[in-house]
C-alpha cells in the first residue's frame, strides 16, 4: 500500500491531538493521581500490621507520623482504615475524570476521522467509486475508525499509566529491598519478550480476520442490492450456502485470533504466577530471618499483584494495537484513494451561461488502454435541443459525465461559451448544468426532499411544479402521505415508471441553462413520454437541452442528432436523416441453442 495513505492517517491523528492537548494534559494530571493513590494504597495496611498489631517502632524516615502512633490502639487502627477508603476514593475520582476525558477525545476522534473518510470518498472520481465495494466501505467506516479510536484514545495514557506505575513500584520496591526486588525485576525481560513474539501472530491472524470480515460484509450488502433478482430467480439456497462458505471463512480466522489472544493472556499469567510463588518463598524466608518485616512483605505482594496487571494489560493492549494497526491501513487506503483534482486558481464562476457546448479532439477512458470516446468534436449552439444516440457502450452517457466534470477527459479540452470548463469552478459549473442521470437513484427519504435536491432552497410551489412538469404530481397525491411519502433507499418501494419522473422532476426544478436527459423515458409509456417530451421544450425554451437515447424513436422533435458510434460522431444532422445512418439491432436469436423439440406421444 502506498505510504502517502499513511501519511494522511498520521497528520489526522497529530492534528487532532493537539487541538486536544488542553484536555489530555488534565487527563495527564488525574492519571498521576490515579497512580499516586495506587502506589499509596498497601501502605495503611503495613503500618496496622507492623507499627500497630506487633508495635514496631517508626524507621526514622516516618517521624512525621508519629504523632498518629501516639494515639490508642484503636484510634489508630480506625484513621488507617478511613486512609484506606480515601485513597480508593481519591484514586477513584482521579480514574473517572481520565477516563471520561479520554472517551471523549477518542469519540471526536471518531467523529473527525468519519467525516474525513466521507469527505474522500465523495470527492472520488466517478469512474473509481463505481467501482467501489459500498460493503467493505461501511466496515471501515464503523469497525476500523472505532477500533483506531480506542486504541488512540486509551493507548497513549495507558502506556504512560502502565510505565510510570511500574517504575514507581520497582523503586519502591528497590528502596524497601533490593534483592527481592530484583526477583521482580527479572521477571519483566521474560515477559516483554513473551509479548514480542505472541503478538506478531496475533496481527497476522487480525489481519486475515478482517480480510474475511470485509468479503462477508460484501456479500451481504450485494445480496442485499439485488434481493428481487434473487427471488426472481429462486436462489435463496444458492446465496445461502456462498454466504456460509464466507462465514465459515471468518469464523475460523475469528478462532485462530481468539487462540493467538488467549495463549498471550496465558503466557503472562504463568511467567507473573512464576514470579509471585518465587517472590513469596524468598519474602517469607527473609521475615523468618527477621531481614523485613511482615507489613514490607505486604507491600511486596500487594505491589507484585499490581505490577504484573500493567504487564497483563499490556498484553490486552498489543492485541488492541494489532487491531489498531490493521484497521489503520484499512482507512489508510481510503486515504489513499484517487481525488477529483481540485479547482484551478483563479478560476471563473460559471455566471449567465448561454448554453453553448464545444468538444474539442476529447478522448477518455475509465480504464488505460481502452478508451471509450476517441478524439471526439461536437459543437451545440446555445438554445439548441439535440440528441445523442447509438448503441449501448457507445459513449453516450460519458459526453454527460464529462461535461458536468464528474470525469476530466485524458486528452482535448470541453468548451462552455467558449470557455473550458476546467477553467469554471465545479461547483458553479454544475449549478449551471441539470442532469438526469440514467440511473434512477433515489434517496430514502420523503419525495418532497428527493425532488427539492437538485435545488436546496425550493419552495413547496416549485417542487409541485416540478413535478407537474414531469407528469409525476398525479401519482406522488394518490399515495398516503403525498409529496412527504418515505421512498425506500434506492426508491424500490416505487416503479420503474415513477423514479423516473421524480429523477426528471429533480433535474429541472433549477431550471438550469443546460439540461441533461439520459435515457429520460425508457421506464414511461409512449404518451406519458410525449407529453413529458413537450412539457419538458416549454421549460426549456431558449436553453440548450441534451436528450441522450439508444432509440430514436423515444425522441421527440430535436434540432439535430447526433449519431456515435465507437466513441466518435459517425453522422449528424436531421432526426430522418440520422435514422438512415443507424444500422438495426442484429437478432440475437440465432445465438441461442434451440429449444428441444417435442416427443410425440
Amino acid at each position: 500500500m502506498n505510504s502517502s495513505g499513511m501519511n494522511a492517517l498520521r497528520g489526522l491523528l497529530l492534528a487532532h491531538l493537539r487541538t486536544s492537548r488542553g484536555a489530555m494534559a488534565l487527563a495527564a494530571l488525574c492519571l498521576l493521581g490515579t497512580i499516586a493513590a495506587e502506589l499509596a494504597a498497601p501502605w495503611p495496611i503495613k503500618f496496622i500490621f507492623d507499627h500497630v498489631l506487633l508495635d514496631k517502632p517508626l524507621p526514622a524516615a516516618l517521624s512525621p507520623l508519629a504523632s498518629l502512633f501516639a494515639l490508642d490502639v484503636r484510634t489508630q487502627v480506625a484513621v488507617l482504615a478511613a486512609s484506606i477508603f480515601a485513597l480508593v476514593l481519591l484514586g477513584g475520582g482521579f480514574s473517572y475524570t481520565q477516563m471520561f476525558i479520554t472517551a471523549r477525545i477518542g469519540h471526536e476522534l471518531t467523529h473527525a476521522l468519519r467525516r474525513e473518510l466521507f469527505d474522500r470518498l465523495q470527492r472520488m472520481p466517478l469512474h473509481r467509486s463505481t467501482r467501489g465495494d459500498s460493503s467493505e466501505v461501511l466496515v471501515k467506516f464503523a469497525a476500523d475508525t472505532a477500533s483506531v479510536k480506542d486504541v488512540v484514545a486509551d493507548w497513549l495514557l495507558t502506556l504512560c499509566a502502565h510505565f510510570l506505575l511500574m517504575v514507581g513500584m520497582l523503586a519502591i520496591m528497590f528502596i524497601v529491598n533490593w534483592r527481592l526486588a530484583l526477583v521482580v525485576a527479572a521477571s519483566i525481560p521474560v515477559l516483554v519478550l513473551v509479548l514480542f513474539k505472541l503478538n506478531r501472530r496475533v496481527k497476522r491472524a487480525l489481519a486475515a480476520q478482517r480480510k474475511q470480515e470485509g468479503k462477508m460484509a460484501s456479500r451481504v450488502g450485494e445480496m442485499l442490492a439485488s434481493l428481487k433478482v434473487v427471488q426472481a430467480f429462486g436462489r435463496e439456497q444458492f446465496e445461502a450456502r456462498r454466504f456460509d462458505a464466507a462465514s465459515e471463512r471468518n469464523l475460523a480466522d475469528g478462532i485462530r485470533t481468539s487462540r493467538e489472544s488467549a495463549a498471550v493472556a496465558k503466557s503472562i499469567a504463568l511467567v507473573s504466577a512464576g514470579a509471585t510463588a518465587l517472590t513469596v518463598l524468598i519474602g517469607a524466608h527473609q521475615v523468618l530471618a527477621q531481614q523485613m518485616t511482615p507489613g514490607d512483605l505486604l507491600v511486596f505482594m500487594a505491589y507484585l499483584r499490581t505490577v504484573f496487571k500493567p504487564l497483563r494489560d499490556l498484553g490486552k493492549l498489543s492485541v488492541k494495537f494489532s487491531r489498531a494497526m490493521v484497521s489503520a491501513q484499512r482507512i489508510a487506503s481510503v486515504l489513499d484513494l484517487e481525488q477529483v483534482s481540485a479547482d484551478r486558481l483563479g478560476a471563473h464562476r460559471a455566471t449567465d451561461v448561454r448554453g453553448e457546448i464545444e468538444f474539442r479532439n476529447v478522448t477518455f477512458g475509465y480504464r488505460r488502454g481502452q478508451p471509450v470516446l476517441r478524439e471526439l468534436n461536437l459543437h451545440i449552439r446555445p438554445g439548441e435541443r439535440v440528441a445523442i444516440v447509438g448503441a449501448s457502450g457507445s459513449g453516450k452517457s460519458t459526453i454527460a459525465s464529462l461535461l458536468a466534470r464528474l470525469a476530466e477527459p485524458a486528452a482535448g479540452s470541453i468548451l462552455v461559451d467558449g470557455m473550458d470548463v476546467c477553467d469554471y469552478q465545479r461547483a458553479s459549473l454544475r449549478d449551471a448544468i441539470g442532469v438526469m442521470l440514467q440511473d434512477t437513484l433515489l434517496f430514502g427519504a420523503s419525495i418532497r426532499e428527493n425532488i427539492a435536491y437538485g435545488r436546496l432552497d425550493a419552495t413547496d410551489a416549485q417542487i409541485e411544479a416540478a413535478a407537474r412538469c414531469a407528469y409525476a404530481h398525479e401519482f406522488i397525491s394518490a399515495l398516503p402521505r403525498g409529496y412527504d411519502t418515505i421512498v425506500g433507499q434506492r426508491g424500490d418501494t416505487l416503479s420503474g415508471g415513477q423514479r423516473q419522473r421524480i429523477c426528471l422532476a429533480r433535474a429541472i426544478i433549477k431550471q438550469p441553462a443546460i439540461l441533461i436527459l439520459d435515457e429520460p423515458t425508457t421506464a414511461i409509456d409512449t404518451h406519458s413520454a410525449r407529453l413529458i417530451d413537450s412539457a419538458v421544450r416549454r421549460l426549456q425554451a431558449g436553453k440548450t437541452t441534451i436528450v441522450i437515447s439508444h432509440q430514436l424513436s423515444l425522441l421527440g422533435d430535436c434540432d439535430r442528432v447526433f449519431v456515435l458510434k465507437d466513441g466518435r460522431i459517425a453522422a449528424q444532422g436531421s432526426r430522418d436523416a440520422a435514422d438512415s445512418r443507424i444500422a438495426p439491432d442484429t437478432s440475437p436469436e440465432h445465438l441461442l441453442p434451440a429449444p428441444p423439440a417435442r416427443k410425440s406421444a
